[in-house]
């Protein structure tokens, strides 16, 4: 009745999914709430919580922080030169460098969920 979803499509739809989510958000032009200060304010913090949970899908999928690391953000790279085409949007060097801080604090809450939960195993102690 029911067939099992295979391995590799359960850990990479996820991450597919996600990707193509912060694309869909980097193609929206001259994307502002009119918020002024608050606006840059949100805006980065959406930018490290978007990459902090790409890289700890990308954990998830590859079991191996650092290539997870690079691939998020050689993906913020890539994602910051669509930027660029898009109207009333600019790619940024910092905006790189706010996705890399957010990759790796997604990297960090990944590794310690994981020791969390091999600690309240039954039969761990």
């Amino acid at each position: 009745m029911f067939t099992r979803i295979p391995r590799a499509l359960k850990l990479w739809l996820p991450v597919v999914l996600w990707a193509g989510f912060i694309f869909a958000l980097s193609s929206i032009p001259s994307l502002s709430s009119g918020l002024g200060f608050w606006d840059l304010i949100l805006r980065k913090l959406a930018h490290t919580c978007e990459y902090a949970l790409l890289s700890a899908l990308l954990m998830r999928a590859l079991a191996r922080a650092w290539p997870a690391l690079a691939i998020a953000v050689a993906y913020a790279a890539s994602d910051e030169l669509h930027q660029h085409f898009v109207r009333g949007r600019v790619g940024s060097p910092w905006d790189i460098a706010i996705d890399a801080a957010g990759a790796t604090v997604g990297l960090i809450v990944f590794a310690h969920r994981q020791q969390l939960v091999a600690k309240l195993k039954p039969g761990k102690n």
